[in-house]
């Protein structure tokens, strides 16, 4: 077992040297990095930890990891990644294999070939990275991951001295910097494809956001979820705070503990009569879900989505891009005409939850008849007054949840309020149902837009009134007004993260001007927009075979630019060879002239041979400039001035005769 142990840990090839090894982790770091925010934590912490291990261990005594113990750890990873994933096919599964290989290849990674296969894999696992963010933070961070790459196939090159790690990290970044003009030149000019190059998306798609689902409590991480949701912009003024609600789901099926749209609706739309009409366009960042929400009410659905009957807006497939569309809506309206059928739904209760809470309903109805508003402003009076309070950490209740929370806790936000007022006014005979969406949102001045968080998604209320159809009702106002008229960062209270100071949270709202010009420069710079690329040059489509003679002529004037610049470079005499020229004056002063055609090598040698008490000095400057002119296509700045310098200290005494 120790002979076979030995022999795994044999190098082949020469030994890779210690900076570069370390570049080596520090680049299989970095794509760890990027890839984090989409791997299981677990994978994170525990592929950080081989990381951090195996650069431990090679500091103490370089070697190979023993097949006994790459293998176990290769049949985890497979095993765990489909225990997590239930299969290795698919994006994310996909993406976690390669990484978790990628960290563990450093396991044999002994000699400068090895180091070459993992850095050229890193560099595809880096780019994997923007198949899941490709926001302006994960591009950067894909960009600096090329850094230490660069760096260690530098230290890979032969006769590199080592420097200090900002200093080999600076040449990558003139090259990224140099190469910048070209990838702006490729992005605008090279052809866009008409469809998504990697296919039909995937589940592992699905992000965070509403559901159409809610129970009390459930929308808990979401309302200190502080990433953007869609951003607004409006042909004319913003509407009023009041008006700026965004309807997405709304659920009519109660089944004790929770809420559920139906899905068994009549297809009839219902009607709406209004007047102050909002143009706008939303940029809908992407949810994994179909439903588009849409400021209330939308009078009609935009191209490739449709219009359910609650006047809810459905894409025709899931929204798993950004995505732009522009709506028309009603501020002031009139939302259906009859109720029909749908009455039975809208006063459905289940038998056996609540009785406290049907018990207080059917005694308003009692008291109050058939004054719809009367009871409204019963129960709006009791969450005014009733001793209730706003939090994002209300205590838990049980099976009676209504019960517990109209007449024991008292406690909890906008799903709490719209669930208890519906289940009241069905109580009370009052057609009624939750509506679940957005609301408010932060209006950003610089950039003429309103930007709306995930943290702004709020719960509220719709109940029949005869002869005014369905009218919106947000219990939660009557509890903390504020939630509406300045929005969910108003309410501050228990639960809200650290960054909702008022000055952290300006910041914030302010970076978001980048990230929208991201978006819409870079993200969504599709071939729709590309064609309209040189419309400011007279012409009015672009099309690809306009594109590929720009992308030619593009080319030939970089590669034109980049040959004069590295024909310039040689023209200028090599510092190495100056330095050598130096030094024959020195030897030719000592009775030692370089012949006609003699090359540098002989010339020293034969001069060592001439000065013995030189030798050593003169043989070892031969040395350094063979492997200054001849062992690496560009040598390092420290080893040309260590050299210089050597030749400049070098003094000769006179040929021995």
């Amino acid at each position: 077992m120790i002979g076979r142990a030995r022999r795994e840990r044999r190098i082949d090839g020469p030994p890779l040297a210690p900076r570069s090894f370390d570049l080596t982790v520090l680049t299989m770091l970095m794509v760890l990095a990027v890839h984090a925010p989409h791997l299981p934590g677990w994978l994170g912490i525990g592929l950080g930890a081989v990381l951090s291990l195996r650069w431990w261990q090679r500091r103490r005594a370089p070697g190979k990891a023993p097949v006994w113990l790459k293998l176990p750890l290769v049949a985890l990873l497979t095993l765990a990644i489909v225990t997590t994933y239930g299969t290795v096919f698919g994006r994310a599964p996909g993406a976690a294999l390669a990484v978790g290989l990628l960290v563990l290849k450093l396991l044999e990674t002994e000699s400068p070939r090895d180091a070459r296969v993992g850095i050229a894999f890193a560099c595809f696992a880096l780019m994997a990275a923007l198949l899941f963010d490709q926001g302006l933070v994960a591009t950067l961070g894909v960009a600096l991951g090329l850094l230490p790459v660069l760096a260690a196939l530098r230290s890979l090159e032969p006769a590199q001295r080592p420097l200090p790690l900002p200093r080999q990290l600076l040449p990558g970044l003139t090259l990224l910097a140099v190469s910048l003009p070209l990838t702006l030149f490729a992005f605008a000019v090279v052809p866009r494809l008409s469809s998504p190059l990697w296919g039909a998306p995937q589940a592992d798609q699905t992000r965070t956001g509403l559901s159409s689902e809610m129970s009390p409590g459930g929308m808990t991480e979401l309302l200190i979820d502080d990433s953007p949701a869609m951003r607004v912009t409006f042909d004319g003024p913003l509407p009023p705070r009041d008006r700026l609600y965004f309807r997405a789901f709304v659920m009519w099926n109660y089944d004790g503990t929770s809420w559920h749209a139906s899905s068994s609706r009549s297809p009839t739309i219902e009607t709406l009569q209004g007047r102050d009409r909002a143009d706008y366009t939303i940029t809908l960042l992407p949810t994994g879900r179909r439903v588009l929400p849409a400021l209330d009410a939308p009078v009609q659905a935009p191209g490739g989505a449709r219009m359910r009957a609650e006047r809810v807006l459905v894409h025709d497939k899931p929204v798993d891009d950004t995505l732009h569309y522009r709506l028309v809506s009603a501020l002031h309206y009139r939302l259906g005409d009859t109720l029909g059928r749908e009455a039975a739904l809208a006063l459905q209760l289940p038998s056996g939850f609540n009785p406290r809470t049907l018990a207080l309903g059917r005694a308003w109805r009692a008291r109050y008849g058939d004054d719809t508003m009367a009871i409204v402003r019963a129960a709006l009076d009791l969450f005014h007054d009733g001793g209730f309070s706003y939090t994002l950490a209300p205590p838990p209740l049980g099976r009676d949840a209504m019960d517990d929370f109209l007449f024991s806790t008292r406690q909890g936000f906008c799903e709490h309020y719209a669930s208890a007022f519906t289940v009241l006014m069905r109580a009370a005979g009052v057609p009624a149902r939750v509506v679940t969406g957005y609301q408010g949102g932060f209006w950003n001045r610089l950039g003429n837009y309103l930007l709306v968080r995930q943290s702004d998604a709020h719960a509220w209320s719709e109940v029949w009134v005869v002869d005014r159809g369905w009218v919106r009702v947000d219990p939660t106002a009557a509890v903390r007004p504020e939630r509406v008229s300045l929005g969910a960062a108003a309410t501050g209270g228990d639960g809200r993260p650290w960054y909702e100071d008022a000055w952290l949270q300006g910041l914030r709202n302010r970076w978001d001007i980048v990230n929208r010009w991201w978006d819409k420069g870079v993200v969504g710079f599709d071939a729709l927009r590309q064609r309209g690329l040189l419309t400011p040059f007279g012409v009015s489509q672009t099309d690809n075979r306009t594109l590929a003679w720009l992308l030619v002529a593009g080319g030939l004037l970089f590669g034109t630019a980049g040959l004069a610049w590295a024909m310039s470079r040689r023209s200028r005499l090599d510092p190495a060879v100056v330095s050598l020229r130096q030094l024959e004056r020195k030897l030719a002063r000592a009775g030692v002239a370089r012949r006609r055609g003699e090359g540098p090598q002989h010339y020293l040698r034969r001069a060592a041979r001439a000065l013995p008490g030189h030798r050593d000095a003169l043989l070892a400057l031969m040395e350094q400039y063979l492997q200054l002119r001849y062992a690496v296509d560009e040598p390092a700045g420290e080893s040309l001035r260590s050299f210089r310098r050597k030749v400049r200290d070098f003094r000769a005494a006179g040929v021995v005769q």
